[in-house]
């Protein structure tokens, strides 16, 4: 019998259980490499209908025996290959496949990748469309005007321009290491049945809001939850009709949805797609949001994704949350600053869609990195993506 005096010994931690730590599982190498490919097998998805009309990518083998230099030395692309964990890799010049490789173990032409945060640019091109049809009649509407139940909430008198811009100044630095950082509890709600708007409303306000840029997840889920509400579809169904039924698509897409009832799309992360049919994607960006002369995405939406006149989000100017080589417009990332110069959507774990538009190049990679983000594996990846846009560009 304890006396007043004493105190139980305090239990041990109970360690998390599989099914809490199945997020770090199934990223981790050499998992990844499977589920990467096969979200759909791990988890519910809602498809993204390609439509009926297939139009093929003209093939036009070429060796690309070019090298990059990084850090010193002259590097060739299987040693980006090797050194970045690459899984796939499409080059398109004047809309044509002028090379592919598929060194992932489980990757193919006709494999549907996890594209994670490249689905955060897809969110913008969808937000684009609905301002176009007027479904959303501003930028500068607040979040509760299509999402009552944020009243209360850091994201209250958030707009969709700040969204858009990640100047919400809701939530903390993305820090996947950090057990009960924001971004962990959204990949555990989202992958384990908790409830993601929950997690989602309960950031705090680090910052004023349209002042400083901070990478986050969070303002991207808030904004393709804004689209649902203001199209009354769900994000993969708007998807279907009014942009991947227009590409040509080989294959459908989907979503993987959160386990929890109401289920819901990751608009910030959970979109696969098929290496080539995002590289269509890329396309319809190259050509001012044009696809077989039809205006998919307005011109202007397309612009605005290119370069930011805002002096926080220009390159080398994001701050902690993004690396000195990016600026950022849009959800896209860009590298320069007019709307000729080459931008990129990006996914953890080495996910690009870059584009160069001066070039007429587009090129996908996915990837299989150790970790979410790696600063020398991102600057070496974008420095080969440069010498190849830059070595057709020069033979042209």
């Amino acid at each position: 019998m304890t006396s007043t005096t004493e105190r139980p010994a305090p239990r041990a931690a109970k360690p998390p259980s599989w099914w809490e730590r199945q997020g770090d599982l199934l990223m981790r190498r050499p998992f990844s490499e499977f589920t990467f490919t096969h979200m759909n097998w791990l988890m519910p998805t809602e498809r993204v209908s390609r439509g009926e009309v297939h139009r093929p990518l003209p093939y036009e083998s070429h060796r690309l025996d070019l090298t990059y230099r990084f850090e010193g030395h002259d590097r060739t692309l299987a040693e980006l290959h090797r050194r970045t964990n690459t899984t796939a890799f499409v080059v398109l010049h004047h809309g044509r496949v002028i090379h592919e490789y598929y060194p992932g173990v489980f990757a193919g032409p006709r494999t549907r990748m996890q594209l994670f945060s490249i689905s955060k640019s897809v969110t913008s091109l969808l937000l684009g469309i609905a301002l176009e049809e007027g479904l959303v009649d501003s930028i500068h509407d607040r979040v509760v005007d299509y999402r009552k139940d944020f009243v209360g909430s850091a994201y209250e008198e958030v707009t969709l321009a700040e969204l858009l811009t990640m100047t919400s100044g809701v939530g903390q630095l993305e820090a996947w290491d950090v057990p009960d950082s924001d971004i962990k509890r959204f990949e555990q709600a989202a992958m384990s049945g908790g409830d993601l708007a929950e997690v989602v409303k309960s950031a705090q306000r680090r910052a004023p809001s349209g002042e400083a840029f901070n990478y986050s997840t969070l303002d991207a889920q808030v904004l393709g939850w804004v689209l649902e509400a203001a199209t009354e579809m769900s994000l993969a169904s708007y998807a279907s009709d009014r942009l991947w039924r227009h590409l040509g698509a080989d294959r459908d897409a989907y979503y993987w949805l959160t386990r929890a009832h109401p289920r819901t799309a990751i608009g910030a992360g959970s979109l696969n797609a098929t290496p080539r049919d995002v590289a269509r994607l890329g396309l319809l960006m190259a050509n001012d949001g044009v696809v077989a002369g039809r205006q998919v995405v307005p011109r202007d939406w397309i612009r605005r994704s290119r370069g930011s006149e805002l002096p926080q989000l220009a390159v080398g100017e994001l701050g902690p949350s993004g690396y000195s080589h990016y600026g950022y417009a849009n959800q896209w990332w860009t590298l320069g600053g007019s709307a000729f110069d080459a931008f990129t959507a990006l996914g953890v774990h080495g996910q690009y869609l870059y584009i160069d538009p001066s070039a007429d190049v587009v090129i996908v990679k996915c990837s299989a990195w150790p970790t979410q983000d790696d600063e020398g594996r991102d600057r070496e990846t974008i420095a080969a993506l440069r010498r190849i846009a830059d070595h057709f560009a020069c033979a042209r």
